[in-house]
């Protein structure tokens, strides 16, 4: 398990990252010409918490950005910076490797989440059906 940093921004800080990120994402949405109705059906977020963002009322979460940027088709890491000579970094590979088969799970588990009750027993009750098939 990789631990955790002990980092505790002041409110001063989580103020000014909320502001740098807000801004940064209105200026890649601005230079790309989209609306943030554009960036919602992009990138699956809601129109008003993409404006929470820009306007510094809202900190995003890792997956959040994550998706903003691949809707901006940027890398994460221009969420931060606008330093036209900034490289991407380097982050080395962790130990956990995923599979493919785990990309699928957690994509299928994701799907079952979506279904209500009666449909997810339907497709429970076949799937074990086809795998007591002989």
């Amino acid at each position: 398990m990789i631990p955790r940093p002990k980092f505790k921004p002041s409110k001063s800080q989580h103020k000014f990252f909320r502001n740098i990120i807000g801004q940064r994402l209105r200026r890649l949405r601005d230079a790309k010409k989209l609306t943030q109705g554009d960036l919602e059906k992009r990138s699956g977020l809601l129109r008003c918490a993409i404006s929470r963002l820009e306007n510094g009322h809202a900190v995003p979460a890792l997956h959040t950005l994550e998706k903003l940027a691949q809707a901006l088709n940027v890398p994460l890491f221009r969420l931060f910076t606008d330093d036209p000579h900034a490289k991407k970094p380097h982050v080395p590979k962790t130990s956990v490797v995923e599979s493919k088969h785990d990309r699928e799970l957690r994509a299928f588990a994701k799907l079952l989440s979506r279904m209500n009750d009666k449909d997810r027993e339907t497709l429970l009750h076949m799937a074990s059906k086809m795998t007591n098939r002989t």
